[in-house]
C-alpha cells in the first residue's frame, strides 16, 4: 500500500511523494511521481528515472525541471530513491563507501549487502505497483537515468526490452567493469568472480545483443565532465553499439559538467525522445 508523504500542484499536474513498504528491499523506500493532468480515466505512458551517486527520490523532481514538458506530452515520470535506507551495513550513511545513495541497481549477493541492496528487482517490484495504484500503461514504458543511474537504465532496458520500449542515458557509467566505481561497488555487491560483474555492465549487454532498441538509444555526455575519462567510458557502449547494429545518438557536449545544469539542459529532449517512441505526444510543441 502507498503512503502519501506529500502532494504539490504542477504544471496542472501534481507532484506526489511516496512511501511504502518493500516486499524486496526488506525495508520501507520512497519514490517521486509527477502524474499530468489528464481528461478522462485513460493510462498514461511514463518513464522512469534512476538518479546517480548520493541523490534521492527527491533529487530528479527538484532539479532536472522535467515536469512542464511532461505535463505538455502526457507523461507521468516516476523517480525512485537510489538505495535502500535503514540496512545498518558498515559504511551505510556514506554514499561513496557503497551505503546510502549507491544502491547501483542491482541485486547485490555479498554479504552483509545481499539482505536489502536488490535494487534490480526493487525496480520491478515498483513497476507492478504503479501500474496497479496508478494511472500508468504498463504497455508504455521508458526509462533513463544519470551516472549510476544511467548505468542502470541502460543495463534494465538491454535485459528487458519487452518492459521498457524506450531508454536513454545522461552521463551513464557506460562499462562499470572497467572503471573505479563499478569494480569497488561491484567486488562489494557481487564478489570477485567477473562474469558475474559483466552481467550488469552495458557495453558487455549491448555488444551481446541484436538491436534490441531499433528506434535508437539517446545518450547526452558534457565534454567538461570530471569524470568522463577514468569513470564513464561511453566509447565502450558506443563501439558495442556499433557491433549490436543499434542506432545510437550519443551527443557530446563541449564545456558542460556532470551535474543538473547539464540534465535540466537537455531534459527536453530526453522527454520528446521517449514520448515518440512511447506514443506520449497529446498536444503540439
Amino acid at each position: 500500500m502507498l503512503e502519501l508523504i506529500s502532494e504539490h500542484s504542477c504544471f496542472g499536474g501534481v507532484q506526489r511523494f511516496y512511501k511504502h513498504d518493500s516486499a524486496t528491499i526488506g525495508l520501507p523506500m520512497r519514490f517521486s511521481v509527477f502524474i499530468p493532468e489528464s481528461k478522462d480515466d485513460a493510462p498514461l505512458p511514463a518513464l522512469f528515472y534512476l538518479a546517480g551517486l548520493t541523490c534521492t527520490e527527491e533529487t530528479f523532481p527538484i532539479k532536472a525541471g522535467a515536469q512542464r514538458v511532461a505535463a505538455e506530452l502526457g507523461l507521468i515520470l516516476i523517480s525512485p530513491d537510489t538505495s535502500p535506507r535503514g540496512a545498518g551495513v558498515p559504511g551505510e550513511t556514506d554514499a561513496w563507501d557503497f551505503g546510502a545513495g549507491a544502491g547501483f541497481y542491482i541485486d547485490a549477493t555479498e554479504a552483509p549487502w545481499s539482505k536489502h541492496y536488490r535494487m534490480e528487482s526493487y525496480l520491478h517490484e515498483l513497476r507492478g505497483l504503479v501500474t496497479q495504484e496508478l494511472p500508468v500503461d504498463a504497455a508504455r514504458l521508458g526509462i533513463f537515468g544519470h551516472s549510476m543511474g544511467g548505468h542502470g537504465a541502460l543495463t534494465l532496458a538491454l535485459k528487458r526490452p519487452d518492459v521498457f520500449r524506450s531508454v536513454s542515458a545522461f552521463a551513464p557509467i557506460a562499462a562499470p567493469t572497467r572503471c573505479p566505481w563499478g569494480k569497488k561497488a561491484f567486488g562489494g555487491y557481487l564478489g570477485a568472480d567477473q562474469a558475474a560483474w559483466r552481467k550488469h555492465d552495458a557495453s558487455e549487454l549491448m555488444a551481446a545483443a541484436s538491436t534490441p532498441f531499433p528506434q535508437g538509444i539517446l545518450i547526452d555526455q558534457g565534454l567538461g565532465d570530471k569524470f568522463l575519462a577514468e569513470q564513464l567510458y561511453p566509447e565502450a557502449f558506443e563501439e558495442a553499439c556499433k557491433q549490436a547494429a543499434q542506432p545510437l545518438q550519443l551527443r557530446r557536449h563541449a564545456g558542460y559538467d556532470h551535474g543538473y545544469y547539464f540534465i535540466s539542459s537537455f531534459i527536453e529532449d530526453h522527454l520528446r525522445f521517449h514520448a515518440a517512441n512511447l506514443g506520449g505526444l497529446r498536444r503540439s510543441a
